[in-house]
């Protein structure tokens, strides 16, 4: 398998997304709107803050006197974790959320508020998920998974026949392994591959952010709560646990469906390194939209349902994709580029199941990569 640094897109077909930038853009200028955060969105942004802080607040004051009622904060922080993660931080982090970089900077940080890192987050989702999207080994969202195995060219063991089973308990554990252990193995990961340098930081830099970040979250999340309420340690663990497979659950399930689907492609480089596609035609063999009509439902998950906008225009903000997927499906279908999308996200996630079972079921299984 060729490495991130040797593998190349192919460069025909490139009228499409030349062709698709052109009326994307025309659409912002027709409009004569900001391809960035509007009013919807900083509405969002408060909103999702408040459903975070807001039970946190009712918890520390000690207004939530019932074990239940602190259980139930702790519940609803987990939405609101969540929320800041889909919507937030990832356009932030993104560069999409403002025009104005210390802005991007700034609400970026929400993640390291709610326990994550947004170094190791920017390499890990935006240079390598978001250019070799669902390429093995490369692409970190897919491979190497654990006890999950996400792609056909992962290796392949016996109990991997039962994931479709185990794997929607794992994946509540999603933010809890980022903040207690993988945060810090990215970090040195990145360093031993050179990804650091190439973001133009030092390892330095990024540790002290890193250990700062995360000492400021464990005070706030833990010490405080266990300090003003006298609360044991196992109650405060209930809490804890609570919140975060919340989140990590919600987070998981949107995500997976918009790439680890039954259908989904895995492309794979020759001897050489070269991938079959150019970059925008294999953003759109590797990802799935799903939901597109369920207005609630996309508002709450940052436009994440309408993954094939995203993955071509990461940098344009999320409340936008509802107004330029019909321009992105037209065109698609003008080059005979596949535009793909479930209509319900039970159907995606339904998809999803069928695919891992699929990963799962023997290392023999073959799989189309084009």
């Amino acid at each position: 398998m060729a490495s991130q640094a040797q593998l190349r897109f192919a460069k025909g077909n490139a009228l499409f997304f030349a062709t698709l930038t052109q009326k994307v853009n025309q659409y912002f200028k027709d409009q004569n709107i900001s391809k960035h955060a509007n009013g919807e969105m900083i509405f969002k942004t408060f909103f999702m803050l408040a459903l975070f802080f807001t039970p946190y607040t009712i918890l520390i004051t000690g207004t939530a006197s019932t074990m239940l009622g602190q259980w139930l904060c702790a519940a609803v922080m987990g939405l609101g974790m969540a929320g800041i993660g889909l919507s937030i931080m990832h356009d932030a982090n993104h560069g999409a959320y403002s025009g104005k970089p210390w802005v991007n900077d700034l609400l970026g940080f929400t993640l390291n508020m709610v326990g994550g890192n947004a170094f190791n987050w920017k390499v890990q989702h935006n240079v390598l998920h978001h250019t070799y999207t669902n390429v093995h080994e490369v692409d970190e969202d897919i491979s190497p998974r654990g006890i999950l195995r996400m792609a056909p060219g992962s290796k392949w063991k016996p109990f991997h026949r039962f994931q479709h089973l185990y794997a929607w308990f794992f994946y509540g554990l999603l933010t809890f392994v980022w903040i207690v252990f993988k945060d810090f193995q990215r970090i040195i990961k990145y360093k031993k591959d050179g990804m650091i340098a190439r973001q133009k930081t030092s390892a330095l830099k990024e540790w002290a952010v890193l250990i700062l970040t995360k000492v400021v979250y464990w005070f706030y999340i833990c010490y405080v709560p266990i300090a003003l309420l006298d609360l044991t340690f196992g109650a405060w663990l209930i809490g804890f646990v609570t919140m975060h497979y919340v989140g990590g659950f919600i987070l998981a399930i949107i995500f997976q469906p918009a790439h680890v689907v039954d259908g989904t492609v895995y492309p794979e480089a020759d001897e050489n390194g070269n991938l079959e596609n150019n970059w925008a035609v294999h953003q759109m063999q590797t990802t799935t939209n799903f939901a597109n009509k369920n207005y609630l439902f996309s508002w709450y998950v940052g436009g994440l349902n309408f993954q094939v906008e995203h993955h071509l225009f990461p940098q344009i903000c999320h409340v936008h994709y509802r107004n330029i997927a019909p321009i992105v499906e037209a065109t698609a279908k003008e080059f005979g580029v596949p535009y793909k999308s479930k209509k319900t996200f039970m159907e995606a996630l339904a998809d999803h199941a069928r695919m891992m079972k699929k990963l799962g079921a023997a290392e023999e299984v073959q799989f189309a990569f084009s």
